[in-house]
């Protein structure tokens, strides 16, 4: 699936059952989705493929808002976004992921 591709509702049900057992990796504060946590998403999309970010201290239009600019900004997809938890996963290229034995 090429970052542009949407998510089909079978692949976002199994990312959603993926992801309910995992922790935030990410916490955006009162300043929004600023550089320093595009780059922090950046780093945990790239090592995780699959993540949630925390954004506690924003209000619901703005946690909207967040989520559309971290996917446009990181070539993500939104799989979810629960309360103040955004979920989000950016497919790993095949030279990236480890080989199975």
């Amino acid at each position: 699936m090429s970052a542009d591709a949407m998510l089909s509702p079978a692949e976002r049900k199994a990312l959603k059952a993926r992801a309910h057992r995992l922790a935030p990796v990410v916490w955006i504060g009162g300043d929004g989705a600023s550089a320093a946590v595009i780059a922090e998403i950046e780093r945990a999309l790239a090592a995780h493929e699959l993540i949630k970010v925390r954004a506690a201290r924003l209000a619901r239009e703005a946690r909207e808002l967040a989520m559309a600019q971290i996917c446009e900004r990181c070539a993500a997809q939104p799989v979810q976004h629960v309360g103040k938890v955004l979920v989000l996963y950016r497919k790993k290229p095949e030279a990236d992921k480890p080989r199975q034995p």
